[in-house]
């Protein structure tokens, strides 16, 4: 079991980029973590997630291409780079951490939660 915490979100135009950040009380460098997002109308989806050894990555189909999620196990970080943001991308981003599950991409495959942080993007 880990503790997160999402930092990062804000207010941004459409087309900016925006860095979010989840540090972990403890080692993580054998969890797969991941991202997931949630607005009010929809449930929580998956956005991205690497595996320990960043062999695996996993990206939604709406942020590939655009969204890059990354890892430095040494400072027990896990940040994801959002690029080309678009007002759809509004949303609580969440960190999520799960032991193994090399190739976990589900909500209900990930056990700890951060308690989100907020990213809205204007037109």
């Amino acid at each position: 079991q880990v503790q997160l915490v999402e930092s990062g979100g804000g207010l941004v135009q459409a087309g900016d980029s925006l860095r979010l950040s989840c540090a972990a009380s403890g080692r993580f460098s054998s969890y797969t973590m991941g991202w997931f997002r949630q607005t009010p109308g929809k449930e929580r989806e998956f956005v991205a997630a690497i595996s320990a050894s960043r062999g695996t990555i996993s990206y939604a189909n709406s942020v590939k291409g655009r969204f890059t999620i990354s890892r430095d196990n040494a400072k027990n970080m896990v940040y994801l780079q959002m690029r080309s943001l678009a007002p759809e991308d509004t949303a609580v981003y969440y960190c999520a951490a799960v032991k193994g599950l090399t190739r976990a991409t589900t909500r209900g495959e990930f056990d700890d939660w951060g308690q989100g942080t907020q990213v809205t993007v204007s037109s």
